[in-house]
């Protein structure tokens, strides 16, 4: 395993980092445990969850998935071994079974990580990240931005820095980060730093072969305000191992179960995933081996946030590491994302 250590704080994480949504839908109490245990191995010490955890969200499974791994947790007493991070879900996505006010007021900050911690059966999280801002962005497959979302958004985000500061002061967070976030949002964040803020240390935002928006506007932040990047979907919800291919859909898979989950399954998207695994075939590799090992190799990324529902999944997926891609299959990457840049916003 490589590990490196996440900007601004002294976390030293592994460059793989197990993600966890499955667990609680698609996995078992059991496949979280063993999953766990064969990562820790394999030397991932970086754990990624959330409170709407499993996917997809629904009442029934709210809070399995880090049920699943606290449970673990209590089991194993590697407490001191790994560096978790947490999520707090943001307004305006349906999700009123969580809590009926949805927002980042301290309230529901409060509500939030008091009943994650106690899923997680620790006292402290030492990365608590909020799951998409509670202004309206072009996240979730939308490529475009529309301001008339936010005519009446009133910039609240030095307020949630004063909050968050108070969770950090009680030791019940270490540091603090977002997710689904854009370039103004983390730049808006960065002027409250400035006068003397906390400092949101991380962006957890998709990134893949079919979609690398956050190179054009948001890496320049990222390496100008030495902030980390942690990327998930990496294989785009399974569709870059190329099993998808050709209209294939194996049972039990992510999209064949949950076709809402179609972001990465247009036309644009199966035709670069096609060349991306012709490509892949050329020089020996699996197509899932060359898309992971993209993304651990780009040097705004601090982290690669892989998930499985296997064993076997999981074991290719953290092996990645170990590959490294040439200048030239770097070259002929960058070749067919001209031809078709960011077909999955």
């Amino acid at each position: 395993m490589k590990y490196t250590t996440l900007p601004n704080t002294d976390l030293e994480v592994s460059r793989i980092c197990l993600g966890s949504m499955t667990w609680g839908e698609q996995n078992t109490e059991q496949d979280a445990h063993d999953q766990l245990d064969y990562a820790i191995d394999e030397g991932v010490n970086f754990i990624d969850t959330a409170e709407m955890y499993a996917i997809p969200a629904s009442k029934k499974t709210q809070g399995l998935t880090e049920s699943y791994i606290g449970s673990w947790l209590d089991r194993s007493g590697m407490r001191d071994r790994i560096v978790l991070a947490t999520k707090i879900v943001g307004p305006s996505r349906g999700f009123k079974h969580i809590r009926e006010k949805l927002d980042f007021s301290m309230e529901s900050l409060e509500d939030a990580l008091h009943n994650s911690l106690r899923r997680l059966k620790t006292d402290y999280i030492d990365l608590y990240q909020l799951h998409w801002p509670e202004r309206s962005v072009n996240i979730f497959g939308k490529r475009d931005y529309d301001h008339t979302k936010n005519e009446s958004w009133e910039d609240n985000l030095g307020e949630i820095l004063d909050r968050l500061s108070q969770l950090v002061e009680q030791g019940k967070v270490r540091y603090i980060g977002v997710s689904n976030e854009t370039p103004f949002g983390l730049m808006r964040y960065m002027e409250e730093h400035r006068k003397g803020k906390l400092k949101m240390v991380s962006v957890q935002n998709s990134y893949n072969l079919l979609q690398r928006r956050d190179e054009i506007a948001l890496k320049e932040v990222l390496m100008m305000e030495e902030i980390g990047y942690l990327a998930y979907s990496p294989l785009a919800f399974g569709v870059l191992s190329g099993k998808f291919l050709n209209g294939a859909r194996p049972a039990n898979s992510r999209v064949t179960l949950f076709p809402s989950y179609n972001r990465y399954s247009s036309d644009i998207s199966e035709n670069a995933t096609a060349a991306y695994a012709e490509l892949a075939e050329r020089y020996g590799l699996s197509l899932a081996q060359l898309a992971l090992a993209f993304v651990n190799q780009q040097d705004f990324v601090t982290a690669n946030i892989i998930g499985a529902t296997n064993l076997e999944q999981l074991s290719e997926n953290i092996g990645s590491i170990d590959i490294e891609l040439s200048a030239e299959v770097l070259k002929e990457i960058d070749r067919i994302h001209a031809r078709m840049p960011n077909p999955a916003p």
